[in-house]
């Protein structure tokens, strides 16, 4: 079902919302609202990819298998972009995994017709390679953060930015989960959990994951979280950080 056609109705996705209003009036016809459940494969390793997706409820993670089945997320899209990156570049067979992290919803349309919609507006190409900058930030910072910092530093940065995409401060998340998108064992995330609980910033029960004080846990992530938000900002034009983010000011 394609969204109603409207002047001052948004799609819920701040990429689409930012493109100009005639893009997205030949768009239109196109999306269709799809819905995203817990551990739905959105793409396979080598794949044709012949969709992209827009986030409007939910989260997309991009993980990266090895050949001894050892998994780690290297990206994730919510409601502020779109899967993949890939098919914007021109790569329709992407080699990484694309799976839902978080349930929601999201706007699917033909891949080689964003593509050429791209090369033909110059304006929609120049916005969607900045959001390819963006991730390409976003890559770097994270390989920097695995690197550098410490894991309970990682595990709340990786929190905040799953609780940015999340409908509210409660959401499923499971502690082999979060090992495989850190790409640490599952005793270290249960460690670094516990540490961030016992001091009321998080709760953690059966499966389900309740923020309870976000100022408190960005102080205890590293300053990843604010750079990568910070670089989608000044490379998209976006005030602030994300919408939960803001909302927490």
């Amino acid at each position: 079902m394609a969204p109603r056609s409207s002047g001052t109705a948004t799609f819920g996705n701040r990429l689409l919302d930012a493109m100009a209003p005639n893009v997205l009036d030949r768009f239109r016809p196109h999306l269709e609202t799809v819905s995203l459940q817990v551990n739905q494969a959105i793409h396979q390793p080598g794949e044709l990819a012949n969709d992209v997706f827009f986030p409007t409820q939910g989260l997309i993670s991009i993980v990266t298998t090895m050949k001894d089945g050892s998994s780690v997320e290297i990206g994730m899209v919510g409601k502020e972009g779109v899967f993949s990156v890939s098919a914007i570049l021109g790569d329709d067979r992407p080699p990484q995994n694309a799976m839902v992290q978080l349930p929601g919803s999201a706007l699917r349309m033909p891949s080689q017709l964003l593509r050429q919609e791209a090369q033909a507006d110059t304006a929609l190409q120049a916005l969607l390679l900045r959001y390819v900058q963006a991730k390409l930030s976003m890559a770097a910072q994270a390989a920097a953060c695995n690197r550098l910092h410490t894991l309970e530093q990682r595990c709340a940065r990786w929190l905040l930015s799953a609780h940015d995409r999340a409908e509210g401060d409660t959401f499923p998340m499971t502690h082999e989960f979060m090992s495989m998108m850190l790409g640490v064992r599952r005793a270290g995330v249960t460690i670094a959990a516990q540490g961030l609980q016992s001091r009321a910033l998080i709760t953690y029960h059966h499966g389900t994951m309740t923020i309870l004080d976000r100022e408190g846990l960005q102080a205890t992530s590293c300053e990843c979280y604010c750079a990568i938000q910070d670089e989608f900002s000044r490379l998209l034009g976006w005030e602030g950080r994300t919408e939960r983010a803001r909302e927490r000011r």
